[in-house]
């Protein structure tokens, strides 16, 4: 079944130094672009990490430091993938949990800006694990009936990733063919930030997950206690949390701000 799209949606794998989303790198991207009419684009590169690879993720994916020394740096390839993914929905093998907030971390790590606000994520391991519960090779076999030859090559890997979930449409009925269902069927949380610090309640009203303040409003942990806030941007937590908080802070001042002209206006309206 083809997918129906309202706009384009980026199939994505990255192959990495490690598995900290903080503090590893890229160091093989593959980009699959699909288009509402159908066309399709696609992109791989090899990234110069600048620090070494794991021997843990060699093993794995096979690229080594020699293989990637004269490769370019995400630093340099930044602005073309942003613009290549820019007004795009997203979608990948566990990528709500790995390969989007490591992507965030490079962007802005590059200076280039990355958000979620207005697009979705479409999370393919998800939708497997929740109707079969299996890896993404077994996925592929079970789905489409081919082996997955040179798995954990970002570019196999993309590939089968957009396979499958077009077989995932033809096998479960209950599955909408419509991004935003997608999306929303493979989420498990409401997330704020990509790595979970800060979530949504049943208000959809941020909250932390963590430490002491475990469970409160980031909005009124950010009125009580204004070190909190210094204390998270200069700690090592994901640059996308930091993005987040930032936000959730200046929207304060904001309606703060509105607040306050609001206020004025009504007190001039009462005078006169």
């Amino acid at each position: 079944m083809e997918l129906q799209l309202k706009k384009p949606i980026i199939f994505f794998d990255l192959e990495t130094t490690g598995i900290n989303i903080a503090k590893d790198r890229i160091v093989e991207i593959s980009i699959l672009k699909i288009f509402p009419n159908g066309n399709k684009e696609s992109k791989t590169w090899l990234v110069n990490p600048e620090m070494e690879i794991s021997k843990e993720s060699i093993a794995i994916h096979g690229i080594t430091n020699e293989k990637v020394a004269t490769e370019p740096t995400f630093n340099e390839l930044a602005k073309e993938v942003s613009k290549i993914i820019e007004g795009c929905d997203l979608a990948g093998f566990n990528s709500n949990r790995f390969d989007i907030p490591l992507l965030a971390e490079e962007m802005l790590r590059a200076k280039v800006n990355f958000d979620m606000k207005d697009r979705v994520a479409v999370d393919v391991q998800v939708i497997f694990h929740k109707k079969e519960e299996r890896t993404l090779s077994a996925g592929y076999k079970f789905y489409c009936g081919k082996n997955l030859d040179n798995a954990h090559s970002a570019e196999a890997d993309t590939m089968a990733t957009f396979e499958i979930l077009e077989a995932q449409l033809d096998k479960y009925e209950d599955l909408e063919n419509d991004i935003n269902f997608l999306s929303e069927f493979s989420t498990h949380n409401k997330r704020a930030d990509f790595a979970g610090f800060i979530m949504f309640d049943e208000d959809n009203e941020e909250i932390f997950t963590f430490g002491k303040y475990r469970g409160q409003k980031v909005v009124d942990i950010l009125k009580k206690d204004k070190g909190y806030f210094s204390w998270i941007q200069n700690a090592d937590f994901p640059l996308y949390t930091k993005k987040v908080l930032a936000s959730i802070k200046d929207k304060m001042f904001d309606n703060k701000k509105e607040s306050t002209l609001e206020d004025l206006q009504n007190k001039f309206n009462q005078k006169f």
